[in-house]
């Protein structure tokens, strides 16, 4: 062999072994940057999954809590038209109380709402009807003990039960409706009570 061919074949080896070490060099970046993206994939999917789990976790609670929420206002809504229920019959007892219950009811009525003036009271047509003999003179008794005047008027008004007390063209309004009215929200915080604790 020549020097020529010597150098020739050192040359190549060299270029061979430099090629090698390229070769190498680029398998183990290529792997490195394999490995990195499969690390970054891999922390990019379980993240991508938790955050799933997240999404779905916070919806499953979202839809939970809309549930409870409409089944309070169910519940609730029940609960208000069962105590409206009560109050409208309790409204109707009233209504047809017997005569001496109801009479007693309206002196309570009475002394109660009149007062120290003169002043006229009026009843619907059924409760003149059904008046208890000497009641005008309980009404009188009531306004006196308050140190007024009621005068009863023959003249009756389309009122459900209670009475009307007029004090110089002004009004005091003691009907059965008007009393269930201005109680109502005392009533149906007693009902409530009664039913539901």
């Amino acid at each position: 062999m020549s020097g020529l061919d010597s150098m020739k074949r050192q040359i190549l080896d060299e270029a061979n072994d430099s090629a090698q070490k390229q070769i190498a060099d680029a398998k183990a970046k290529a792997e490195e940057i394999i490995k990195k993206a499969t690390d970054e994939a891999k922390i990019a999917f379980e993240e991508a999954v938790y955050q799933s789990q997240e999404a779905a976790k916070n919806y499953t609670q979202r839809i939970e809590s809309t549930c409870e929420m409409q089944r309070k206002q169910e519940i609730l809504q029940a609960k208000q038209e069962v105590i409206k229920d009560v109050l409208d019959k309790a409204y109707e007892q009233v209504q047809n109380l017997d005569t001496e219950t109801y009479f007693q009811m309206i002196q309570n009525i009475l002394r109660k709402y009149v007062l120290a003036q003169d002043g006229v009271v009026y009843f619907s047509s059924r409760d003149m009807e059904r008046m208890p003999q000497g009641f005008e003179e309980t009404i009188q008794k009531i306004a006196q003990e308050k140190g007024g005047m009621l005068t009863l008027s023959k003249e009756t008004k389309d009122i459900d039960g209670g009475c009307l007390l007029s004090y110089g063209g002004i009004e005091e309004n003691c009907t059965i409706k008007a009393l269930f009215h201005m109680k109502r929200d005392e009533l149906s915080d007693q009902a409530y009570k009664v039913l539901f604790i």
